[in-house]
């Protein structure tokens, strides 16, 4: 077989695999609501994997489980949950602090999988990195303009930092002609403003050069769990504050991503990876995954009807009132919110679709 063809049947092979790994993300998400659900004596009618016309279902005791067409979602439907019912094990009719943690409960466990993700690729890693400086490279403008070894980056251009994810996404942000950055050198904060730093082209366009390298982490089960625990909180921060410059303009359209976008990306992580080896190719993948895992996660406790955030606020509203608001208007809200994010996930997978054929999104 000629090698061309043996690369596009990899690389065909690669986004099923990767279809594959993004409804696991959403089954963990789903297996989330279903689990708690289950232990809080919900009765739940069905739990399905992707949405449209169904393509495999089982029925087993009261609930129906199916596989649907679409890899862009999935449900975990329970009696009494977007309408009144009298059955005594109906959503509607358990303790609010119930419902609270059946809502919350696939967030949650995306972020878990992320942890658990972040494990298995810092597992592999001799030591960690910190974000305080050890060395710096010759002609290091941070050097020229002030630090010095030792020093622990605090912020960079107001984003705090706790982590070298921190330290890689603020500066991979920042612009590189002026950077404001502040650090803790002993028990005193220093502020150096307006910093230039050093730049190579990159793609047509100047990129920011690390000038400077940090001390290592030792690596011990306590160093393992504690920075996986942190990167995940960095990863989540991130998401936020992403989210945040889509709605402000400083992201596009063409930044977003959804279920085809990502399977691409992990696609071409995984294809990337596979040139070094195997190995690199599944870290790829598993750390396109923790990404996306994550992302889901946060994105879901949105306050944004039809979410679960959006469901959230309505349970908080009636913990505080000790009376839930009418389920009709509760209704309303949520198809709307429904309909308004089809209509965005149709757009962005649009968006995706081009992106694989022109190398653009809707946005540019």
């Amino acid at each position: 077989m000629p090698y061309d063809e043996v690369i596009i049947i990899i690389n065909i092979l690669l986004v099923l695999f990767a279809v594959l790994l993004f409804g696991m993300i959403i089954f963990i998400h789903e297996f989330g609501h279903f689990f708690t659900a289950k232990l809080s004596g919900i009765r739940v009618n069905e739990f399905a994997v992707g949405m449209g016309p169904t393509l495999f279902h089982v029925q087993k005791g009261e609930t129906q489980y199916s596989l649907r067409l679409l890899p862009i979602g999935g449900y975990c439907a329970m009696e009494g949950e977007d309408e009144s019912s009298e059955d005594e094990r109906a959503f509607n009719n358990k303790p609010v602090w119930k419902r609270i943690i059946v809502v919350c409960a696939g967030a949650v466990m995306n972020i878990l999988l992320g942890i658990v993700l972040m494990m298995i690729l810092l597992g592999q890693q001799p030591a960690f990195t910190s974000t305080t400086v050890s060395q710096f490279a010759k002609d290091s403008a941070l050097q020229s303009a002030g630090l010095k070894e030792g020093d622990r980056f605090y912020s960079v251009d107001g984003y705090r930092v706790f982590t070298d994810r921190d330290l890689s996404f603020a500066l991979g942000t920042a612009n590189a002609a002026s950077v404001d950055i502040a650090v803790v050198r002993g028990k005193e904060k220093l502020f150096f403003h307006d910093v230039k730093m050093n730049t190579r082209e990159y793609n047509g366009k100047p990129a920011l050069v690390l000038d400077f390298y940090v001390k290592p982490i030792h690596k011990n089960p306590w160093t393992l769990l504690a920075k996986s625990g942190a990167d995940t909180v960095s990863t989540v921060r991130l998401v936020w504050y992403s989210l945040v410059g889509l709605v402000t303009g400083r992201f596009g359209m063409n930044d977003m991503a959804g279920p085809v976008g990502a399977a691409s990306a992990i696609s071409q992580a995984a294809s990337a990876g596979l040139k070094e080896g195997l190995l690199p190719a599944v870290n790829n993948i598993l750390l396109m995954m923790m990404m996306i895992t994550v992302n889901l996660g946060v994105v879901n406790l949105m306050p944004f009807p039809a979410l679960d955030g959006g469901r959230l606020v309505f349970l908080l509203v009636e913990a505080v009132r000790g009376k839930p608001v009418n389920p009709k208007y509760e209704g309303w809200v949520h198809a709307t919110g429904f309909a308004l994010l089809m209509a965005l996930m149709l757009i962005v997978t649009y968006s995706d679709i081009l992106r694989l054929f022109t190398g653009k999104g809707l946005g540019g």
